[in-house]
Order: C-alpha cells, then structure tokens, then sequence
C-alpha cells in the first residue's frame, strides 16, 4: 500500500468525511494504523465487492482443482459456469 494511503486512527476520528471522499473519488483503501501498527482498512464498497467476488473464484478454482487431483473427474464448461454463478451470487449477498 502507498505510503500517502497510510493514515493513524485520530486522523479517521478527526476527518471522516474528508477520507471517506478521498476514498470514494478514487485514492484507493486506506490504511489506518493505531499505535504506529497497522489495524485496518478502508475501501469503496464497489473495491470491496470486486475483491468478494475475486476471492470467490479464487477458492472454487483452488477447490476444483484439489477435486480434480482426488477425484480425476472433469465437468463440462457448463456445468463449470453455473456454479461459478451460483457462488458469486452467494457472495454478493454476503
């Protein structure tokens, strides 16, 4: 993360609107840091719900792919797409 997007916790407290708009008008998440560390970050919720949903096929990948190492079976592309759907469907609300 840029060292610019780094903020401590007083200046969340202090100016949250002002960093909330920063955020939203595109400087990207924001770290805040508490006692120096690293504590947690902020993100548009549109940033936030792109990572969900690469997160999500990222793990069916990794599961389809442990299947197909244990099992040996393929699935048709089809079949591939429809539960694709159906887990970011799933993440979407949640």
């Amino acid at each position: 993360m840029k060292a610019a997007n780094v903020r401590p916790i007083t200046d969340l407290k202090n100016h949250t609107k002002e960093l909330v708009q920063e955020i939203i008008d595109g400087s990207g998440p924001l770290l805040i840091t508490q006692n120096g560390k690293p504590r947690i970050v902020v993100m548009d919720a549109a940033e936030h719900d792109r990572l969900s949903e690469t997160m999500s096929m990222l793990k069916l990948l990794a599961h389809s792919q442990s299947t197909l190492n244990r099992t040996g079976r393929l699935h048709s592309s089809a079949t591939v797409r429809a539960r694709a759907m159906a887990v970011l469907a799933k993440a979407a609300k949640g």
